[in-house]
């Protein structure tokens, strides 16, 4: 395919766009609350009220305000209006308020913070695009990146524009992804691997599931460029079962990238050849820890190993891989279509870009934000979040899953990166940000999540299968009135044994939510022991 060829398409499209748009979210959120059904509806109702000149309905991925789903945007040359909570029987009343008249159905207002205060790039196309269908992707601009480096551009200079970025890793660590590439294409070896970590655990997490299920290709893209830029032929994207929608959308992307030469062999008439597989995972927390999910890959039982080697030296079957999670890949092709400096002008010194946060808990605004590195959690909470429902009060927000911390109320004004959340004892994991209003017990928090961690730990170090044990029985003990002073000091020395001990990540970051809640609401630990002494 030569680039004539991709803007013919993206012509095509476009010239078949209709006045109206009428949008219908299609990602699982939605989904489950029948938005099927409501799509189905509105089909219906143009082709009854013949306007299938002028209107045309279609499905997209995630609109983001995912508490208010299903939900539908009109796009008409007069603005925009977005519907909520819309069911199969409004459908003819968002058709029939299409000339300008009013609706009993309820709307969103398309101006508060929640919307206005996000800088989509990862989410650019989420909500906007048809997800099944590859022309609607390079309609948006598409494929030009992947273009661009494979013309024009020497895989050197792509590892350069990554580095200059400053993007790292959206994973959890955050680790300069310009250096892993680099390292990767330094590596001396005839085969090398790329891997996307889309095995996306952390409860209350989605937001690799939205970008997957609403803009697959734009992961594929990232890949491929990846792959070019250190020498691969081989891709896996490594992504677990409970997400059926991603793996088809996953599926179908490549199959229609494939049939366009987009991926396989000679792409864009160059030498570079790449190819994608699937690989699902039957869902093992400790799975998402890289040495475990290359270990899944190969066949094996998903178990951590001790490092070094790392895979950028010995990965997939020994050879070089390249290891980046669902967000970081999404990231990479605005990177090459804009400029490295366009993206380092964003955020702070050290967190470059933006983040896609999954937010959930007691708050008004739940579902998925994109804001610039910087953003204060009080400007996430109070603003696009909305605050506490009925009244209540935030206390704490808990960061980065099981792996993170709890973070209260007080250090609300600190800026949301890297630096500053390991600063307060969390840590930035991969985007799952929880809200606690004034109920919440912050021992049962502590609790509820090495509870987690003690079923999700794989065994295989004695420090997590049997300290993550130990630990949630104190935790429960100190719950119920029965501990002493003497368990609350044995609680602390055990947390410092596991995070020092424990062989992978898993292990190792268990304690945080423990030694967060300790650091900031000891006294409610302190409340129970008193109850038994």
């Amino acid at each position: 395919m030569e680039l004539t060829e991709l803007v013919a398409i993206a012509q095509q499209e476009s010239s078949q766009a209709k006045p109206v748009q009428i949008r219908c979210c299609m990602a699982a959120g939605c989904l489950s609350g029948n938005s099927q059904a409501v799509q189905q509806e509105l089909d219906a109702g143009v082709k009854a009220e013949d306007l299938e000149k002028d209107v045309q309905v279609c499905g997209v991925g995630c609109m983001r305000l995912c508490c208010r789903g299903p939900l539908v945007q009109v796009d008409t040359p007069a603005g925009s209006k977005l519907y909520e909570k819309v069911t199969p029987g409004d459908a003819l009343a968002i058709i029939e308020a299409l000339d300008g008249g009013k609706t009993s159905v309820s709307q969103v207002d398309l101006s508060q913070p929640f919307f206005t205060s996000q800088k989509p790039i990862v989410l650019e196309n989420s909500g906007k695009i048809d997800p099944e269908r590859i022309q609607s992707y390079i309609a948006a601009e598409g494929y030009r990146s992947l273009y661009h480096v494979l013309r024009e551009m020497t895989p050197t200079e792509v590892v350069e524009t990554i580095t200059r970025s400053g993007l790292r890793g959206r994973g959890g660590a955050g680790y300069p992804t310009g250096i892993k590439w680099a390292t990767v294409a330094k590596a001396k070896s005839g085969r090398k691997f790329v891997i996307c970590n889309a095995d996306e655990g952390d409860p209350g997490a989605f937001m690799d599931r939205s970008v997957l299920e609403s803009d697959p290709h734009r992961v594929l893209e990232g890949m491929a460029i990846a792959a070019y830029a250190v020498g691969a032929s081989q891709g896996y994207i490594y992504v677990r079962a409970e997400y059926p929608i991603a793996i088809h959308r996953l599926q179908t992307a490549i199959h229609q990238a494939q049939r366009l030469g987009l991926l396989g062999s000679q792409i864009f008439e160059s030498p570079f050849d790449f190819k994608i597989d699937i690989r699902i995972g039957a869902g093992a927390y400790v799975c998402g820890e890289e040495t475990a999910l290359m270990a899944s890959i190969e066949g094996k039982r998903g178990l951590p190993h001790s490092r070094p080697p790392y895979p950028a030296e010995s990965g997939l079957w020994g050879h070089p891989t390249l290891i980046n999670n669902v967000e970081t890949f999404a990231n990479i092709s605005p990177i090459i279509r804009k400029g490295a400096d366009w993206f380092a002008s964003i955020g702070t010194a050290k967190s470059k870009g933006t983040k896609v946060f999954a937010l959930a808990g007691k708050i008004r605004n739940t579902g998925l934000i994109e804001v610039p590195m910087g953003t204060s959690l009080r400007q996430i909470v109070e603003e696009m979040g909305g605050g506490i429902p009925d009244g209540g009060t935030a206390k704490a927000v808990q960061t980065g899953g099981p792996s993170g911390g709890c973070i209260p109320a007080s250090a609300f004004d600190t800026p949301v990166d890297y630096e500053s959340l390991t600063n307060l004892g969390s840590m930035m994991g991969s985007g799952g940000m929880i809200v606690m209003d004034q109920t919440t017990n912050m021992v049962d928090v502590a609790r509820f999540f090495m509870e987690f961690c003690m079923d999700e730990s794989c065994g295989k170090c004695i420090p997590c299968r049997v300290g993550t044990v130990q630990l949630h029985g104190l935790l429960t003990k100190i719950r119920e009135g029965k501990a002493t002073h003497a368990d609350l000091s044995l609680l602390e020395e055990l947390c410092d044994m596991v995070k020092h001990t424990s062989l992978c990540g898993l292990g190792q970051s268990a304690p945080n939510p423990v030694f967060s809640t300790l650091r900031y609401f000891r006294e409610e630990y302190l409340e129970l022991i008193a109850q038994k002494d």
